[in-house]
């Protein structure tokens, strides 16, 4: 699987922090038939990593080629730098946040250890955390930042994109500062969007979460994340982070003049106009420019809605039932009615099969929503 003009890599790997991402980092690299040997703080994640089949607790006598470091991102360059002194092996962290990290390293290793050291960040990872939820499919066509600063020996940076290759990501390379840049915009953001709207939801009066649907719960989904795990993300990051939400507020200034402002068409009584218009339309053209299947630019799509029972085995045979009709289901969301025994499911398609795989599964007896 890794090309032929990078490193092997060989062995041993030492994963230091076995969690969620560095727990199946490990799962990799055993099922390759690669010594594992685990550093972690809590003897319970090394335990429960040990039981999983992740690789053994370290010893003083292991001399690893590659030590990946994946601990909470206010601890990454301790353990970089510790790593680097007590091994002569590349050292690379799967933290999300890349340039202070390493301008902390630099400015305590010598010029030999710090080429040695290649940051990373793979674009992977879940709600859930600790050992119990890793996997070592977890990566699978993800991309994956490679991050090398400019004294990074171009050796070590090979065998990096080498142990990305054997976990089925796809390499990005870009400069420490970019990849900053680039989370911030496409993660980070994000997060706190999330977090205000989320937020908005704490002391709601319960007449009106009774009327939450689907919408709601997509935008504030990933606000259920660790608060002290981002708290130091975001630290980290502050620079960038700080740039777009200066943005963002410019934005929403904006926006609240076009929602005041009522359109010359429509009279005062709507909030509705062509400032309005172009801001909803920028809103579109953002969500048209995220990257499609397999990289690809974004094809057109149209939601199916369909009523499934809510007990077993149903979602499977409308899945089933699609896949006999010949239409490719490109994603699904799920919304259940609190007031029926019936969810209400999204088949997300291309926008040309739509009106087949309506007109075919009503034929079929389901319940569908035009």
């Amino acid at each position: 699987m890794t090309d032929d003009a990078l490193p092997a890599l060989v062995g041993p790997v030492e994963v230091v922090g076995a969690g969620l991402i560095g727990a199946s980092v490990a799962l990799v690299c055993r099922r390759l038939g690669l010594d594992v040997v685990l550093r972690d703080t809590s003897v319970e994640h090394l335990r429960t990593a040990h039981g999983l089949g992740a690789g053994r607790a370290a010893t003083p006598d292991d001399r690893p080629q590659l030590v990946v470091v994946a601990v909470p991102p206010a601890a990454v360059a301790e353990a970089v730098v510790d790593a680097l002194h007590r091994t002569d092996a590349v050292v690379t962290d799967v933290g999300s946040v890349k340039a202070a990290p390493l301008a902390s390293v630099a400015a305590r290793v010598g010029p030999g250890e710090l080429a040695r050291y290649v940051g990373s960040h793979p674009m992977a990872g879940s709600e859930r955390s600790g050992p119990l939820a890793a996997s070592a499919a977890l990566f699978d066509g993800r991309p994956w930042a490679v991050t090398p600063h400019a004294a990074a020996d171009p050796d070590a940076v090979g065998l990096v994109e080498s142990l990305v290759l054997e976990c089925g990501a796809a390499p990005i390379r870009m400069s420490p500062e970019e990849h900053d840049r680039a989370v911030a915009r496409i993660s980070h953001l994000p997060h706190l969007a999330a977090v205000l709207v989320a937020g908005r939801l704490a002391a709601a009066p319960a007449e009106h979460l009774a009327l939450s649907g689907q919408g709601v719960r997509d935008v504030t989904r990933v606000a259920a994340s660790d608060p002290a795990l981002w708290q130091q993300i975001l630290e980290a990051n502050a620079s960038a982070v700080l740039d777009l939400l200066a943005e963002v507020r410019t934005d929403l200034d904006a926006l609240m003049t076009a929602v005041a402002a009522p359109s010359a068409e429509s009279g005062p009584v709507t909030g509705t106009g062509p400032d309005l218009v172009e801001i909803l339309a920028r809103g579109n053209a953002g969500t048209a420019a995220i990257p499609g299947k397999h990289g690809g630019p974004a094809r057109p799509t149209r939601s199916v809605f369909v009523a499934v029972p809510d007990h077993p085995g149903e979602l499977a045979r409308l899945f089933g039932d699609a896949g006999e009709i010949g239409v490719n289901i490109e994603d699904v969301h799920i919304d259940h009615d609190p007031a029926r025994p019936v969810g209400l499911t999204e088949l997300v398609v291309d926008r040309v099969s739509a009106d087949r795989l309506l007109a075919a599964l009503e034929s079929r007896g389901w319940t569908t929503h035009r």
